[in-house]
């Protein structure tokens, strides 16, 4: 019985309280809760959804440059009928 290890309150040896558990939604960016957006509002909903995505993994990646490539195309699109009417 000279083995005993100490587990913490959640019975896991090297579970830290301080970190944020795995399925909790990543937070909203600082300026954007300052203007009052949260992930409830459809503006706050898109950057929550584009401040958590990973810049490490390729399909985040490929997301966030369809996300690009969409609204770069809208703007352009939105130009094009101001400079041609205009």
């Amino acid at each position: 019985m000279g083995d005993e290890r100490r587990l913490e309150s959640s019975g896991d040896p090297g579970h830290s309280e301080d970190a944020p558990a795995p399925w909790a939604p990543a937070p909203m960016p600082d300026d954007a809760a300052r203007m009052g957006l949260d992930r409830n509002v459809p503006d706050g909903a898109w950057i929550h959804f584009v401040a958590s995505l990973d810049g490490s993994r390729l399909s985040h990646k490929l997301v966030a440059w369809a996300l690009l490539l969409l609204f770069a195309w809208g703007l352009l699109h939105q130009l094009g009928d101001v400079l041609r009417f205009g």
